[in-house]
């Protein structure tokens, strides 16, 4: 992170390495010997990434970055528990990130899980029910609204992701508020690499982070 960045300073940055990696013209910024030298004392990462754990959604290869820029957290379906916040809070208080992204993806299996659920009334075993459960209120959210393709339902989770961080996590809430932090939710499309923006909080905030 360098001084003086803005949530929207971020925000240009990560895009524009997924911008790269879409026109196959990585840069593969950050990747080199120098770079672990000089960091390995500290940390200072430009985004907090919470993002679904598929196999296929490496958030340093999508996004062409190295070590240091990212701080990343991921889970299935990009459910948020409390260890979640606290490692996004961490980023956010303690390492200074300017922004918060949320990753989801399209042919996400916790979302497809949940829409089985609802339809069949049948939930997996184990804790993957408790993944399936937490993305519900997202698939149900959609519905209610009119909202029923694929590409529809995962807009509301990521959504209703992003609004959950902010309701639950007064860290996050008041750092959007103060211009210190802007939040932005991204849709991913496996076959392409592109990620959209599907929702966006305290983006545009002026004010400068803290070095």
């Amino acid at each position: 992170m360098t001084k003086n960045q803005t949530p929207r300073d971020a925000f240009d940055l990560l895009m524009a390495g997924n911008q790269r990696f879409v026109a196959g013209t990585p840069e593969y910024p950050n990747q080199d010997a120098a770079r672990r030298t000089e960091i390995a004392p500290s940390q200072q990462p430009f985004a907090v990434l919470f993002g679904c754990s598929d196999s296929r959604l490496a958030a340093e290869i999508i996004f062409d970055r190295g070590l240091g820029d990212l701080f990343v957290v991921r889970t299935a379906g990009h459910v948020a528990g409390t260890e979640v916040l606290g490692s996004i809070e961490f980023g956010v208080s303690v390492l200074k990130a300017p922004l918060v992204v949320v990753l989801g993806h399209d042919s996400c299996g916790a979302v497809a899980a949940a829409c089985s659920a609802l339809e069949d009334g049948q939930t997996p075993g184990g804790f993957v029910r408790d993944v399936v459960e937490r993305v519900t209120p997202s698939v149900l959210a959609a519905r209610a609204a009119g909202r029923e393709t694929a590409e529809e339902i995962l807009a509301e989770h990521i959504e209703h992701t992003v609004d959950l961080l902010l309701e639950r996590s007064r860290v996050l809430a008041e750092a959007v508020a103060a211009g210190r932090l802007g939040m932005v939710g991204l849709s991913y499309r496996l076959a392409d690499g592109s990620a959209q923006v599907v929702a966006t909080r305290g983006l545009d905030a002026a004010v400068p982070t803290a070095s």
